[in-house]
């Protein structure tokens, strides 16, 4: 713990020394307020509220994890950070590694006020113990250690939760936990001085000064041990109490005056005890062994003072006390901040223990200030750092700090901190007032969320809490408070615009006063914060946190003030002494340029970089008004500095060489175990802001310093050798040094206002959309998880830091662990190290001028289309690095933006860079053993991105422009070709598609366009396009498309045998068109039965009919398409049988040749098909491929009987089942009903009768028999067959014959009539007309059975059907006991004896006439 007299610590610390730079603020507020919603818990102890007790300020304070500086630490760049006031303490665990959830927690303690500087963290290997003192109970809170949290120690995850995330879950009312300050011996009310610790033993003591002076420890027991709650007090009687009796009873102790009183205390632990520290308001170090309960040492503070007589009478309540303790000297150093009226004082003390275990001090070092009102300070042991933390009179922030071990002189190093906000905005004539206001107010580092909320809720009165709202939400509350509060103050509606436009300035700026009033409360600083691990400084103010980081060489000396230059060490600048001395000269006249340069000077350069303007010009411009209106000499006095310098040229290179960042970025490879901590390494949304914040801070500084320097060095052409050395260095000076600071100033302009824009929150849907378009130029990484958007602003540079370039830490910073082995690992990470490398980095990431893109790259990867847009409209004017690249990403945000032809100019401009950059190069893949130019191959990218975005118009265009470039490649020149045949086709320009498709050089391409062609011209029913094309020596190939998709698809669909058929008979090809239309018909009978399919088929063959009219006689014919034939389709594949082998396709070993009346044939049998379907659809299926003999059948069943006889006669058919059909009818309309006769009708009427008589005398079957009268009449045969055919279906069904019948028979066929009466058994009938025919024999009424004249010598021969009439009189008298037949048979055999009889006498009578002599 201590160094034994006589040691000596000098050389070690020399051996520490860094060299001394300024540093800069970076604000670490949170801009997620979901992850920032603390929560609320609360602690009631078992106390009462004090009554008009002291008022305790707020306070603050951080605590960093042991391992927090270890780079394979769980607890890595992790730390806690806290803020108390009154009751209320807010913790909140941060990581700069990862984002931590459930990480913000503010507690209550009812009834109470935490002391300033009363929390304190302990931790243990499992645990994580936060010790808290108020004004009268302590707490112990026990929180899992985040090593014990996780499964493995290597943390990859983005989000993981906090240590705070199960607090909820404690019980805060454990008696072990909480302990009531008792009234005897009871805290001192007076002093706010406590600290806290645990023993090595677990135990959690509470040290805070007691009532009599003393120091009053309050021990708990360990957390897993039951026990009970101590108290102890340190007094300073007790040392001479032990020396004289031991020990004593407090009752006779003499109490100590207040001037005893500890102001600040302090504990070190080293072994088994616990040594007290306390400063004490009479100016006197007190050292107190807690385990022997004795004072060690006493030392007067005044001793170290040099003038003490007037501070010696005063109370030192203003005295702060710090302890180091060096873990490899085994050495504690204290620190101690003396207060007095006239200034201040730091002590650097190093505790020496002498042989005989007696303490001393050693003073190491004193520092003086003028400052007043010390808030905090703390010293540190790695840097020999002293850093202090003021108020000033104006009520602002101060930090320095200083080495105290070497800076004996006092000059102490600023801490640059952020400024508040301007207390009045500048409203232009051309600015909108709500937009310059929320413009102001929502600049990233302007204002912080608790500031505008707590506006917000000042302007509404109170009324509602704006909490959990993202930062596009409070930007619209915003707008809409300020908004009402205008309504509201508007009374007239008669308002000129002038006094509308005035009362919105003072209403924004009402508010923007609100905001600036609470961001100041929120900026008081509370504390500091120095990790010892890191080296990490954090400033602590009462609304958020802030980092420090080191201020570059180059912009210390350009920031810190002009006394400090006269002090600064040259020989840190650069080895050469003299160089180093030009260099501070140089930067002497540059803040001396800078105190002269007015506001609208300054506005003159910013918009010279804004707009394509020469920023030497406007330099040159500058320097012409500052010597203009040099009044107090200031010029006189640069030049005059100038004189100093020796070599200005190299003071000059010197400063451009340490602000380029031109370089080659080579990524090492590391091991993986150090590449997967690296990769996490700053991913937190803090880190990413504070790098950027670092970025940001960094090029405007170097901004001023490049724009100071163009001006000097216009001064320094101006002067000419006056101010240059030797020669050629004014055309060194005009010709390279000064391009490179315009240069330089354009690329730290770019930097900061890439580091000042803001991003666009982007949906999810329209960044994968996004994504989906680039994975055509293969930009998109298809491993890259999908971006989490923030809640709140983010700059495009801090997307660019977490989406690109943290991505790249295992490349880049690997070799500054691995260098000296494994061992180096293992060692710290030391904050202003990397902060400065990553920052390095990414200006070297960011630089516009370096080869790599990736800058813009991700601004199109993540949609920021519009920032990307400004980004190359600010590059292109003057940076000659990536010219191709830019133009090529203006062209997507032409894209973007619907402007396709200036895209188009722009993509056609970056194809000249393609084999010149290297942004470029990653669209040129061409794959193995092919021969593409890398410029076509980028037309091709851009190609597929135009057809992907849907730009048809520019996919045409840009390849008409990259034919040219493929002119000694035809396998391109195809591709282009077919491309723009494509495109057109897809925008119905067919002529366009037709032209571009006869210039197609591959055959296999071009027919695969032309059959794309045809089918969707066809579904587009653009047939006359398709038809009226040339084809020139394409005719046979078109004809086979069209054929092969005619035969191939679904005829009732598509329309491709018609084509085919306009295709013919627009070339006069008309037997062609005739061979198309049958074969479309004989496919539609078959494949399509159905009332269309067969109505089409009968066009068909018309068609075909008439095609075949239009030739000569001898040419009218055609081959008939063999049926059930396989077409051979190009591109099918072979069929095979069951062994796997092809199948030949069946061919037809006969043509048959149809002439002109065989298609007439087959239209009627078409036509006749279609007439049946119409009057029964349901018969269209049978009716479909029916022969003509069918055709028949089902014609008369449907009743179509004038259809059934047409068909007959066309195919030369007998009509006898249609004469039988209709018997059938008949009968059934006999024997049938009302039904029956209703439907007959029907049919009925679909036949063709002479006339139709519908009366109620006539039925159904009345016409019936009329239509088969007619049809007799018509069509009867010279053989009475039809006549026979109907009296035998009437008689085998058992219908009596109709007498008509009966009569028009008897007189063609008497004869056959009787053989069917007795075919039927109709034994009476047969009787009667045997009767009846004798009589018209004998004479009696011989006219109705066709007999010319009667039975006579003279008359004709009349055959007599004797063999019928034997059969007959046969048949009656068989059964002789039936008297009816025997009754018929007697009267016919008497009529047939009478028949004889005159038979006889007529034969006598002929035989005499032939026998009489001719005279």
């Amino acid at each position: 713990m201590v160094q034994r007299a006589g040691g000596s610590t000098r050389g070690i610390m020399a051996a520490s020394v860094n060299l001394e730079r300024s540093y800069m603020e970076l604000i670490g507020a949170e801009r997620e307020t979901s992850r920032r919603n603390f929560r609320d818990l609360s602690l009631r102890p078992d106390v009462s509220l004090v009554i008009g007790g002291p008022k305790y300020s707020d306070c603050a304070g951080g605590y960093c994890y042991n391992e927090s500086g270890s780079l394979l630490s769980a607890t890595r760049n992790r730390f806690i950070h806290w803020t108390s006031y009154a009751d209320t303490l807010e913790l909140v665990e941060l990581s700069l590694d990862i984002n931590l959830l459930n990480n913000a927690v503010r507690l209550k303690i009812l009834n109470c006020s935490i002391l300033p500087g009363g929390v304190h963290i302990c931790e243990t290997q499992n645990n994580i113990i936060v010790l808290i003192l108020t004004n009268q109970t302590v707490h112990r809170l026990i929180l899992p250690h985040p090593s014990r949290m996780y499964r493995s120690e290597i943390i990859s995850d983005s989000h993981i939760q906090s240590i705070f995330t199960d607090i909820g879950k404690t019980n805060f009312h454990d008696p072990n936990n909480t302990y009531v300050i008792p009234a005897i011996p009871g805290r001192a009310p007076n002093s706010t001085a406590s600290t806290a610790w645990l023993s090595s033993d677990g135990e959690a003591l509470f040290a805070l000064p007691s009532v009599s002076g003393g120091i009053l420890v309050i021990k708990m027991p360990p957390r897993d041990m039951e026990g009970l709650v101590t108290i102890a007090e340190l007094k300073q009687s007790s040392v001479m109490q032990r020396l004289l009796t031991g020990w004593m009873p407090s009752s006779i102790r003499g109490d100590p005056g207040p001037a005893h009183l500890p102001v600040s205390l302090a504990v070190h632990t080293l072994d088994h005890d616990s040594y007290l520290f306390a400063l004490c308001q009479d100016h006197k170090l007190r050292m107190w062994s807690y385990k022997d309960q004795m004072c060690l040492m006493v030392a007067d503070m005044l001793e170290y003072v040099p003038v003490s007589k007037d501070i010696r009478q005063t109370a030192g309540t203003g005295h702060k006390l710090r302890l180091a303790y060096s873990d490899t000297l085994e050495i504690l150093y204290l620190g101690v901040y003396l207060h007095t009226p006239r200034q201040g004082q730091f002590c650097v003390f190093q505790l020496v223990c002498t042989e005989s275990n007696r303490y001393s001090l050693e003073h190491t070092s004193s520092i003086f200030t003028n400052q007043e009102t010390l808030i905090d300070f703390t010293f540190t042991l790695s840097s020999m750092n002293i850093w202090a933390l003021w108020l000033d009179d104006d009520n602002q922030t101060v930090m320095k700090h200083i080495n105290f071990e070497r800076n004996q002189a006092g000059h102490w190093n600023p801490v640059f901190v952020n400024p508040l906000p301007d207390d009045d905005l500048a409203i232009g004539d051309e600015q909108e007032p709500q937009e310059a206001y929320l413009e102001c107010l929502f600049a990233p580092g302007r204002f912080t969320i608790a500031a505008l909320q707590k506006a917000i809720q000042i302007l509404r009165k109170g009324s509602g809490r704006v909490l959990d709202l993202s930062w596009e939400e409070l930007k619209k509350e915003v707008t809409l408070t300020v908004e009402k509060e205008i309504q509201n103050a508007v009374v007239d509606y008669d308002v000129s615009q002038e006094e509308f436009r005035q009362i919105n300035i003072e209403n924004w700026c009402k508010f923007y006063t609100c905001c600036l009033q609470y961001q100041e409360t929120l900026s008081r600083p509370l504390a500091l914060v120095v990790h010892p691990n890191t080296n990490m400084v954090c400033l602590l103010r009462k609304g958020f946190l802030s980092f420090l980081a080191p201020c570059s060489s180059v912009e210390h000396l350009y920031l810190v003030p002009g006394e400090h230059l006269l002090t600064v060490d040259e020989s840190v600048i650069c080895d050469d002494v003299d160089g180093a001395s030009d260099i501070v000269s140089l930067i002497q006249c540059l803040h001396m340029i800078a105190d002269y340069i007015t506001e609208d000077m300054a506005y003159q350069m910013e918009s010279a970089c804004c707009h394509p303007q020469s920023p030497e010009r406007v330099a040159e411009q500058i320097l012409e008004d500052l010597i203009a209106n040099d009044i107090d000499n200031i010029m006189e006095n640069i030049q005059n500095k100038l004189q100093d310098i020796r070599n200005p040229i190299q003071a000059i290179s010197f400063l451009l060489q340490n602000m380029d960042y031109e370089t080659n970025m080579d990524m090492e490879q590391s091991q993986h175990n150090v590449r997967l901590n690296l990769s996490t390494l700053y991913g937190s949304v803090t880190a990413s802001s504070v790098v950027c914040q670092a970025i940001y801070k960094i090029s405007a500084t170097r901004f001023l310093i490049c724009r100071d320097l163009l001006i000097l060095q216009h001064l320094l052409l101006r002067l000419g050798d006056m101010a240059l050395v030797g020669a050629g260095q004014l055309l060194h000076s005009q010709q390279e040094l000064i391009p490179r600071a315009a240069q330089l100033l354009l690329s730290y302009y770019m930097i900061r206002w890439g580091s000042q824009c803001l991003a666009c929150a982007v949906p999810v849907d329209l960044l994968e959309s996004n994504l989906q378009h680039l994975s055509v130029l293969e930009l998109s990484d298809s491993q890259v998880e999908k971006r989490r958007y923030t809640s709140g602003i983010q700059t495009i540079v801090e997307l660019f830091f977490e989406d690109v370039g943290r991505k790249h830490f295992p490349q880049v910073f690997a070799h500054l662990f691995i260098q000296s082995g494994s061992s180096q690992v293992h060692r710290s990470l030391n904050w202003a190290d990397l902060i400065h490398r990553i920052t390095s980095y990414l200006l070297q990431l960011l630089w516009p001028s370096n080869p790599n893109f990736q800058f813009a790259e991700c601004l199109m990867r993540n949609c920021q289309y519009t920032q990307l847009q400004e980004y190359v409209r600010l590059l292109l004017p003057w940076c000659q690095v990536n010219v191709g690249s830019c133009h090529f990403m203006l062209a997507q945000c032409y894209l973007v933006a619907g402007e396709g032809h200036k895209a188009l100019d722009c993509f056609s401009q970056a194809a000249s860079e393609v084999e010149r950059e290297d942004f470029l190069e990653k669209l040129i893949r061409v794959e193995e053993g092919e021969s593409v130019s890398p410029r076509l191959q980028y037309y091709n990218r851009v190609l597929r991105l135009l057809e992907d975005v849907g730009l048809p118009e520019l996919v045409i265009q840009l390849a008409t422009i990259a034919i040219s470039e493929a002119s000694d490649d035809w396998r391109s020149q195809a591709a282009l070709r077919t491309r723009i045949f494509k495109h057109h086709l897809d925008m119905g320009h067919n002529s366009q598609a037709y032209d571009a498709l006869t210039q197609i050089p591959d055959t296999s391409r071009q027919l695969d366009c032309l059959r794309q062609l045809v089918v969707v011209l066809c579904e587009r029913s653009q047939l006359q396009d398709l038809v009226e094309f040339p084809y020139v020596n394409l005719h046979n190939e078109v004809v086979g498309i069209i054929e092969s998709r005619a035969r191939a698809v679904d005829l009732m669909t598509h329309n491709y045998y018609e084509l085919l058929y306009a295709f013919h008979i627009y070339r006069h090809n008309y037997r062609k068109a005739g061979t198309v239309m049958f074969e479309y018909g004989m496919r539609l009978g078959r494949e399509v039965r159905t009332l269309r399919g067969l109505q089409k088929q009968v066009n068909s063959y018309l068609a075909c009919l008439n095609c075949l009219r239009l030739i000569r006689p001898e040419y009218a014919w055609i081959v008939q398409p063999v049926s059930g034939a396989v077409y051979e389709r190009p591109g099918a594949s072979p069929k095979r049988n069951y062994d796997g082998e092809s199948s030949a396709v069946p061919s037809s070993s006969q043509i048959e040749i149809l002439e002109l009346r065989d298609l007439e044939k087959e239209y009627v049998l078409a036509q006749t098909r279609l007439t049946l379907a119409k009057h029964n659809p349901s018969t269209a299926a049978i009716a479909g491929s029916s022969a003509a003999e069918e055709m028949v059948a089902l014609l008369v069943q449907a009743g179509l009987f004038d259809t059934a006889i047409s068909l007959c006669q066309t195919f030369k058919l007998g009509l006898t089942s249609i004469f039988e059909g209709l018997a059938c009818k008949c009968i059934r309309l006999q024997q049938g009903g009302e039904a029956a006769q209703a439907e007959a009708w029907e049919w009925l009427a679909a036949n063709q009768l002479a006339t139709v008589i519908t009366t109620k005398e006539s039925s159904a079957t009345d016409e019936a028999w009329r239509l088969m009268i007619s049809y007799l009449d018509k069509y009867e045969s010279k053989n009475t067959l039809y006549h026979h055919c109907i009296i035998n279906k009437l008689l085998s069904h058992g219908v009596p014959l109709p007498n008509w019948l009966i009569n028009r028979y008897k007189a063609m066929d008497a004869a056959e009539l009787l053989r069917l009466y007795l075919k039927y058994d109709l034994l009476e009938e047969a009787a009667e007309l045997v009767l009846e025919y004798v009589d018209a024999l004998l004479g009696k009424g011989h006219q109705y059975f066709g007999i010319q004249a009667p039975l006579s010598a003279t008359s004709q021969l009349v055959w007599f059907p004797y063999s019928a009439i034997d059969h007959l009189r046969l048949a009656l008298g068989e059964n002789e006991n039936n008297q009816h037949n025997q009754a018929i048979l007697g009267k016919l055999q008497r009529k047939m004896d009478e028949y004889f009889q005159k038979l006889k006498k007529a034969t006598d009578d002929y035989k005499k006439i032939v026998q009489k002599p001719v005279n």
